[in-house]
């Protein structure tokens, strides 16, 4: 029989040699190869067969869902196992909705992946089936804190920050390095982000996806817009790195969706909150504006004025209100009717 074949794809070089030398300690008739990408992994499924793929679900390029979905076109019968260091519940739900085989948020239990490793190779005789990848949905709705101290731990970082378009920091997760310098580096990014705003929009774009990237030396800042009135800044040491920066695009992108649906019905909560507080103050300052408006107009019509004068009269009311037509608005007729209109006593 020969040996089932064994691909573990994982750019990070120290975990893609301990998950080798767990499956080398099998009892077993396996070869194991590595390979640091995406790209490779696609290419050399094209070449070689693969039993069992083992891969990150995070991989520069390329997520570990859509490798799999790759290699099971060449190898409809793999096996596949995918790792993660995000500890996200919705990328477990995301997992085994994609119908991965089994799935481990590093460090990886030794112990618990070379059963599975086992088991889903059929190297072992077992009456049960495969239990499914646990989701807990009520995990899933995490708050928007929760999501970012996520995104902190996976791009390591020493802060992520939520901000308004008025620069209000409306979740966090981590500190800034120098505190008392916040204020106006916030109050410098805004200035960028309002620049970047107004460049989407003249080139259409429907989703802004700028990004801002600061070496800074001592520590180096991203900074990307969330929808059209929210953004993210991330602060860590060696950001501004090639690899480093296109990871955080990746990660940021997974969950920008999210962030944008808790940020809507955060809005809609507030506005529903306003309006129950202050329920008729937009229409009460309207008319008093409008009152004031139209009271020296009253004033002078008290005044005697001859019949080829109301003509003139109604219309420089009109001319100043903009809408003589409206059915809200009183003609004369109406007006006089209502004894609002000036006496004609010629």
């Amino acid at each position: 029989m020969a040996p089932y074949r064994i691909l573990i794809v994982e750019d990070q070089r120290e975990v893609s040699r301990l998950l080798r030398t767990a499956l080398e300690t099998l009892d077993y008739k396996l070869t194991v190869a590595e390979i640091p990408s995406g790209e490779e992994a696609v290419l050399d499924s094209s070449r070689n067969k693969i039993d069992l793929l083992v891969a990150d679900y995070r991989l520069p390029g390329i997520t570990g869902i859509e490798l799999m979905r790759k290699v099971r076109k060449n190898h409809p019968k793999a096996k596949v196992i995918l790792v993660t260091g995000q500890t996200d519940p919705r990328v477990r739900k995301e997992v085994a909705e994609a119908g991965a085989d089994a799935f481990f948020i590093k460090p990886v239990p030794m112990a618990d992946f070379l059963d599975a490793v086992e088991r889903h190779l059929g190297l072992v005789e077992t009456f049960l089936p495969p239990e499914p990848i646990a989701v807990d949905e009520e995990e899933v709705r995490r708050s928007l804190p929760d999501l970012l101290a996520s995104l902190r731990q996976e791009l390591e970082a020493s802060a992520v920050l939520l901000l308004n378009d008025e620069g209000r920091v409306l979740a966090r997760a981590g500190d800034l390095p120098d505190n008392s310098g916040e204020v106006s580096l916030l109050s410098s990014l805004l200035s960028i982000y309002s620049a970047s705003q107004k460049i989407s929009y003249h080139l259409g774009q429907k989703a802004f996806s700028s990004w801002h990237v600061f070496d800074g030396g001592k520590y180096d800042l991203l900074f990307a817009p969330v929808g059209k009135t929210h953004a993210m800044l991330v602060m860590g040491k060696k950001l501004a790195d090639e690899s480093r920066v296109r990871k955080a695009v990746a990660v940021f992108s997974a969950s920008r969706d999210y962030i944008e649906k808790e940020l809507g019905e955060a809005l809609v909560l507030e506005q529903t909150d306003k309006a129950v507080e202050e329920p008729d103050a937009p229409a009460v300052e309207a008319v008093e504006e409008s009152a004031k408006e139209l009271e020296p107009l009253f004033k002078d019509a008290k005044k005697k004025l001859k019949p080829t004068e109301l003509d003139a009269f109604w219309d420089q009311a009109a001319d100043q209100h903009k809408a003589p037509t409206k059915p809200d608005m009183l003609s004369y007729d109406q007006a006089k009717q209502l004894g609002l209109a000036p006496e004609d006593k010629s």
